[in-house]
């Protein structure tokens, strides 16, 4: 199978049509944000290129474009923490994915929390800037995942 995306040619084509023309930025990116299926919770976000989105259509599970390696990236590939896609929405404007997935093992964060999204702000005028964590426990050990792989956060 052969995924083509459909040229921008009209805003009701974008808003109203049935035809997928996403729209990448300047970078060849699109946002992709990740939630659980089956309960909604909020993983991860990351961004999608033309070869990323292209494969997770194809196999049915999650491919990402890393920015900080600049390299497809399918998700779980190396920790077996597979994004089995369920489902895979686009916004209005088709400038945004939203993928709805069943996590092999359970984690989609390579820190080890279920999600990346395990620290919150504080919230009004005098709360300050130090974060609090909504998650304490790991889910797995990264150091025994990705041994001494590059860790893909950079300063």
């Amino acid at each position: 199978m052969t995924i083509k995306f459909t040229p921008r040619r009209s805003i009701e084509q974008v808003e109203e049509g049935t035809e997928l023309a996403p729209k990448f930025d300047a970078d060849g990116l699109i946002p992709a944000v990740t939630t659980d299926y089956a309960t909604g919770e909020l993983l991860m976000q990351g961004y999608m290129n033309q070869a990323a989105l292209t494969r997770t259509i194809e196999t049915g599970e999650a491919h990402y474009f890393s920015r900080s390696r600049q390299v497809l990236w399918h998700k779980g590939a190396t920790s077996g923490l597979t994004q089995r896609v369920v489902e895979l929405l686009i916004d209005d404007d088709q400038d945004c994915i939203w993928l709805r997935v069943d996590v092999a093992g359970g984690a989609s964060c390579h820190v080890g929390y279920r999600s990346c999204f395990y620290r919150r702000i504080p919230l009004g005028k005098d709360a300050g800037t130090e974060l609090e964590f909504t998650e304490t426990d790991k889910v797995f050990d990264p150091d025994e995942v990705y041994g001494d792989a590059p860790n893909p956060t950079k300063l």
